[in-house]
């Protein structure tokens, strides 16, 4: 029975965020409403528990134990341990945040946001840097004539294919490099390079817009089938 209370309230919100495509209602806005306020909920009481009271309340011995390493420390010293000070600091900036809240001390709410941005720009930087940056100029960096052999003897066909394969990727490349130079000025020949840039730039563009409407399209038949199948049993 409870199951069954909570598929036909899934039902229901789920037609009535549908109900926008006839037009935007009082219906729609009522379930969006309620969609972004239990997500809200969901992930301040996920957050609460699996990463605030462990990283925090639970490692400095507040509500959990201390571990064995840290309680020795702390009967040696009498003081926390390094690692500790620094969830009391995070802790502190995480308050600092919450004071833009308040309107006469939305100020110090900066400090702790550019720190955060500023630490997590300086540890992806290399990161980015190896996996994205880097990884994308050595792909790019390709033979004009690819070999392919089979059985030890040259493979015209795959050859061809490959061949032709790294020519488009490299003048797609080459192209929207120079469509975005702009200390020349786009005109002859060099201007011609960066309306092809343009055209690979819409293809580029295209394609993934195409792959997000398809991510969005498989959404809907989750949902639809969910209405058909679980809600209404229409569907075996």
């Amino acid at each position: 029975m409870p199951e069954m209370i909570s598929i036909t309230i899934a039902g229901v919100l789920t037609l009535g965020i549908m109900s926008f495509v006839y037009k935007d209602n009082p219906v729609y806005k009522f379930c969006e409403s309620v969609f972004i306020g239990v997500s809200a909920g969901y992930w301040f009481v996920s957050i609460f528990y699996q990463s605030l009271l462990p990283q925090l309340t639970d490692k400095i011995g507040l509500t959990g134990e201390l571990t064995d390493s840290a309680l020795a420390y702390y009967r040696q010293t009498g003081s926390l341990a390094s690692g500790q000070w620094f969830n009391l600091i995070a802790a502190a900036l995480g308050v600092m945040m919450l004071m833009r809240l308040l309107p006469k001390a939305g100020w110090i709410s900066r400090w702790p946001l550019a720190f955060v941005i500023g630490s997590i720009a300086g540890l992806r930087l290399i990161g980015e840097l190896q996996t994205n940056i880097m990884k994308q100029v050595k792909e790019s960096i390709l033979p004009l004539w690819a070999p392919q052999y089979l059985d030890g003897s040259l493979n015209w066909g795959a050859s061809l294919g490959q061949s032709l394969t790294n020519i488009v990727l490299v003048a797609g490349i080459l192209t929207g490099v120079i469509y975005f130079f702009f200390s020349k000025e786009h005109k002859g020949v060099f201007g011609g390079a960066a309306k092809v840039g343009i055209w690979f730039l819409m293809v580029t563009f295209g394609a993934a817009f195409g792959l997000t409407v398809m991510s969005r399209m498989s959404l809907l038949i989750g949902r639809i089938d969910f209405l058909l199948r679980d809600w209404l049993h229409l569907l075996g």
